[in-house]
């Protein structure tokens, strides 16, 4: 009879009801840590968006203010002011921006969307809200406009009518403008959309419509009906009036431009076809897609037209171009990309003032360009925001935090050389907006960025290949050159890169220019095969000297550093062709990063080589370590070797716990018939692919692992360099590499270095595989080694130093002599104390007691999902573990305990761009590459949350606005200004009566005060609710004194005029007025 252990079943209950999934295992008397990590010092939000707007749909700019704004086709809002001063906000619905428009120097912004939807945005609040929403339910908007100093917003719909809104209470207004009653009665077809709408500058009464069919009209507000109808046989695409009111301009379709009278209606006064004649009808004419502008300078008689588009479709090479015309000057400035939309930067806001325009910007769809107009030859202003990070594609992000103080400047130093030349020398004209303080707890949490260096590594290779390699070579489904994998070291600036073409490419960081005669190379075989393996020895042997002595699975075969790269090539067999070959000529290297090696995976007996999954750097002891399916090599840069080339199955030895199948027999092929796939994958061979039906992943191998490969393949899948003991039971720290494979087994292999100085350039370093530390479910990810108080010990390092540097041979020695330097707490560490392995894999974490070698803690971090990132980070208050998982959760361990400190549903909806770019780093931050060209930021530190609204910048300050222009004495005897109009009086409900409440919808939105009281909470809400009320208060208490002042100077004046006027005209007769 099986005898009854009540001790179990109390454990068992014990870890049923225990709140902690976490299990401890082992004795834990001596791993009695203080932990002060808590979950209240967790919390998850958006900090920053960086980067160009993905798809910009629409864009407005407040000329007061100075503040752009760029409307995007995902319903997303970005806000610009000077450099440092941004802000994202996204519309709920998702539906595409098509038109913005500033309330200017009201700090408040109305959007339209092609859901026909209109919403009132507040920019006096540091994360813009919504105030007020209007859906129209009978009706689609195309065209919106908004008069400056007006509370009166028209919005023009595909059925041609025009609805007045309040953009106050957001309440429709019954004046309506009828599409039967703008045109003529005898007029049978419908003039289509509205595509245009704009008040006279000097008549506020007179409205201008564009219809797309070619019909203008000029409608009268008060007399409620058409004045003028202007008709032109092509579609409209815009209509943009002259300051004095007396003329307009169209473009159209067939790429001409109109000018009217207003008083003229039978024909245009001018034609002009900017761009020669008029192209034949059977190539769809030309395009104004973004409209043209008249603005005109006080200086000059001649005004500024501006125009996109103009030219044939069928024109050779076309490509998008801005006319700017000034007189008898005609200027084609042609852009990289299409353009999106374009406006003309004017000094005064005030539409009937002389306009002096200073500046252009360009929206177009992958760029930002903002021209001077004010100097000759219309140079382009240099853009500060970070609005260039997809250049070319992103594959891959990392990201550091307390970086040395000495890197940022030594960059951007190098960086500055790189700008290109001919800029405008005049400052960014978007320069709205305030800083935020930018501090937290002491430490600068840095909410700007900026691109400080760019490296091409695409300039180590030779681009002009052959036709018999096009042949062969030219099957990647990516660009070839493309980065897969980074690995860099911030205190030595060593900067390691791996290709999708399996190269690794290495970087010294330099000051000097230096010209590379010859680009040193390393060619590395790598096979997999599993026939006729011999064990190793048991004590890991064979690693002293795998340099020298070939092993069974895998043979370094490498060419000395001056060997030419084309001698690899050379085999009729194919045996040695690499995948991309490193340029012959000599490689001129501009101050910064500049090619130390080159080491190259080569075609093995007719195969290409697999994809590099894993790198690691470490800069104290000068090794590069890297990894792919068939297993890992470590390359000495110092020396310039291969140090270690082995099969993953002989990191094992003896002791290798899977039964492996031997690989079918295969012929030798030839590579011209063999595919190299250079598809981007995540650094774990497991690859997850995204599922659209339910938006998840699904695991699948890679391509280039056959099914009967799938069992006895391993690929290697993390590094991680450190200085721990060895062996189970040493006592000694030794300089060791941690190994991750792809079935979840972590292996160590021992460093010997030979002292620092000459005999490091001339003796071996000596590699000896020492056995598994411990197996985890799932491949690994992240490995750290904590000390006996649960610091991390960071890996040793190396100082930088000039490596080019032109001194007396004294110097050079004391160079070379420097002994790396570590600034982790193992250097005073007792031999005696213990440390910490933390081990995180697609499922599990553990940690393991060193030297015992114990797993004192492990917990389940995910059963139906896998982790995609894991990073040992360091928080404020102590270290944890930070997970983003395939499913979008987001997750903290404690360490070393490992309690789930927090877990919050992030992204539902993740995609392989994020799974690929997502990273955490210390203190609490993280991002992701949220679109193709923008950067997301987010901080999961309760800390910074809290203190984020004093961080971020203000978008709205207050700002004076300019005097209206001096109407003069003699157009105000005569009333030939500007004539202004009461429109509360026209659109007002007594005058209009109410809309149909079937048209539209009023939804208050959740922004302003209203939803900030709601939204916030704790003392730090409180605060930041008086702290606004204040501010409010403040702000209007001010204004109320301006208003008193002005009524009181205005008075003044007025007492004095009457008093000389009754003076001068006292004692005169009536026949001498």
């Amino acid at each position: 009879m099986k005898k009854f252990n009540i001790r179990k079943v109390l454990d068992g209950l014990k870890e049923v009801s225990s709140s902690t999934p976490s299990v401890q295992v082992g004795p834990q008397e001596n791993h009695l840590i203080q932990e002060t990590l808590q979950s209240e010092h967790f919390q998850l939000c958006k900090t920053v968006r960086h980067g160009f707007p993905y798809q910009p749909s629409s864009m407005a700019f407040d000329p007061v203010q100075k503040i752009l704004a760029i409307g995007t086709q995902s319903g997303a809002l970005r806000l610009f002011g000077r450099p440092g001063v941004e802000c994202y906000c996204q519309h709920e619905s998702g539906a595409a921006v098509i038109q913005l428009q500033f309330l200017i120097n009201e700090g408040a912004l109305v959007s339209a969307l092609a859901d026909d939807s209109v919403h009132l945005w507040n920019l006096r609040q540091k994360r813009p809200a919504i105030l007020h929403s209007l859906k129209f339910n009978r009706e689609r908007i195309t065209f919106c406009h908004l008069p400056f100093q007006s509370k009166w917003l028209y919005i023009g719909t595909e059925r041609g009518n025009i609805h007045i809104v309040n953009v106050e209470s957001f309440m429709l207004s019954g004046y309506v403008i009828m599409w039967n009653k703008a045109i003529e009665l005898s007029s049978k077809a419908h003039p289509g959309p509205v595509v245009h709408i704009s008040d006279n500058p000097m008549d506020e009464g007179k409205l201008i419509i564009g219809f797309e069919s070619g019909i203008v009209v000029l409608w009268d507000l008060k007399s409620k009906k058409a004045d003028y109808r202007y008709t032109y046989d092509e579609a409209i695409h815009s209509v943009a009036w002259h300051h004095e009111g007396k003329q307009f301009i169209c473009s159209h379709s067939d790429g001409t431009l109109t000018i009217w009278n207003i008083r003229g209606q039978g024909k245009p006064i001018q034609t002009i076809t900017p761009h020669g004649t008029l192209c034949p009808r059977s190539c769809r004419g030309a395009d104004f897609r973004n409209s043209v502008a008249v603005k005109t300078s006080s200086t000059t008689e001649d005004p500024f037209i501006i125009l996109s588009g103009g030219l044939s479709y069928d024109t050779v090479g076309r490509r998008p171009c801005l006319t700017v015309m000034h007189g008898k000057s005609t200027a084609v400035l042609e852009m990289d990309y299409p353009i999106v939309d374009f406006l003309t930067l004017c000094e005064t806001p005030y539409p009937n003032d002389f306009q002096e325009p200073y500046a252009v910007v360009v929206l177009l769809e992958k760029d930002l360009v903002v021209i001077d107009l004010a100097q000759n030859g219309y140079p382009i202003f240099e853009n500060p925001y970070p609005l260039t990070i997809h250049e070319s594609p992103v594959t891959c992000c990392e990201y550091f935090a307390d970086c040395p103080v000495d890197l940022i400047p030594a960059l951007y130093s190098v960086g500055s050389r790189q700008k290109r030349q001919g800029y405008s020398k005049k400052e960014w004209p978007i320069s709205g907006g305030n800083w935020g303080q930018g501090t937290q707890n002491g430490t600068d949490f840095i909410i700007m960025l900026q691109v400080l260096y760019k490296l091409k590594t695409a300039k180590v290779f030779d681009r002009n290949r052959s036709k018999e390699d096009k042949g062969s070579n030219e099957v990647s489904d990516e660009d070839p050159f493309a980065i897969q994998i980074m690995a860099w070291c911030p205190e030595s600036r060593m900067l390691c890169v791996a290709g999708v073409s399996a190269n690794i490419i290495i970087y010294r960081f330099s000051k000097l220019e230096v010209t590379t005669e010859v680009v040193q190379l390393l060619e590395v075989r790598m096979q997999y095969e599993l026939n006729d393996i011999e064990s190793p020895d048991g004590g890991g042997g064979g690693g002293e000297q795998t340099s020298a002595l070939p092993t069974p699975g895998a043979s370094p075969q490498t060419s000395g550093p001056p060997s030419h790269p084309s001698t690899s090539s050379n085999n009729s067999d194919g045996g040695n062709m690499p995948c991309l070959k490193v340029r012959s000529t000599p490689l001129k290297q501009s101050p910064g990063y500049q090619v130390d090696l080159v080491v190259q995976l080569v075609w093995v007996s007719g195969e290409p080589p697999q994809q590099i999954t894993s790198l690691a750097l470490n800069s104290s002891y000068g090794l590069v370590v890297f990894g792919n399916s068939n297993g890992l090599a470590v390359v000495d840069y110092v020396q310039k070797t291969v140090v270690l080339n082995l099969g993953t199955v002989e990191l094992y030895g003896s002791n290798d716990p899977y039964q492996r199948q031997p690989r079918s027999p295969r012929k030798t092929r030839q590579p011209s018939g063999a595919k190299m796939s250079r598809k981007l994958s995540l650094p774990t061979e497991l690859k997850p692919d995204l599922d659209h039906r339910d938006n998840s992943f699904s695991r699948s191998r890679s391509s280039s692992v056959t099914s009967i490969d799938k069992e006895a393949r391993e690929a290697i899948s993390s590094f991680h360099f450190c200085e721990t003991f060895a062996r189970k039971g040493d006592s000694i720290l030794t300089p060791c590499l941690f190994v991750g494979t792809s079935l979840g087994t972590v292996l160590v292999l021992a460093l010997t270095l030979p002292p620092a100085g000459e005999q490091r350039q001339l003796q071996p370093v000596i590699i000896s595989p020492t056995g598994m530390l411990v197996r985890l479910k799932g491949s690994i990810l992240r490995m750290a080694i904590l000390d006996s108080t649960g610091s991390q010990l960071s890996p040793a390092y190396e100082a930088w130093y000039e490596p080019n540097i032109t001194a007396d041979g004294e110097e050079r020695e004391k160079v070379r002599k420097r002994r790396p330097v570590s600034v982790s707490p193992s250097t005073s560490q007792d031999f005696n104390e213990s440390q910490y392995a933390v081990v995180c894999s697609e499922k599990q974490a553990k940690v393991i007691s060193l030297p015992s070698q114990i797993c004192i803690y492990k917990h389940s971090i995910t059963e139906t999902s896998f982790i995609l990132r894991a990073d040992v980070v360091q928080m404020s208050q102590g270290m944890c573990v930070a997970c983003f998982c395939a499913n979008g959760h987001i997750m903290t361990l404690s360490l070393p305990g490992l309690r789930p400190l927090m877990d919050v549903n992030y992204l539902p909806l993740t995609d392989m761009r994020i799974a690929r770019t997502f990273c955490f780093t210390n203190l609490g931050q993280a991002m992701y590459l949220c679109s193709p060209t923008e950067i997301q930021r987010i901080t999961y530190s309760q800390d910074t949350c809290e203190n984020l609204q004093e961080m971020l910048g203000e978008l709205f300050t207050p700002v004076e606005t300019p005097e209206a222009p001096n109407r003069g004495f003699f157009k105000g005897l005569f009333g030939g200004g500007a004539q202004s109009l009461d429109r509360e009086e026209l659109f007002g409900e007594l005058a209009a009566g109410k809309a149909s409440r079937s048209l539209a919808q009023h939804i208050p939105g959740p922004g302003g005060i209203e939803g900030m009281k709601g939204a916030a909470s704790g003392v730090v809400g409180e605060l930041a609710r008086a702290r606004i009320a204040l501010d409010e208060r403040g702000q209007k208490l001010g204004e109320l004194e301006e208003r008193t002042a002005a009524m009181m100077a205005s008075a003044d004046s007025f007492s004095k005029h009457a008093h000389e006027m009754m003076l001068k005209c006292k004692d005169k007769k009536w026949y001498q007025f």
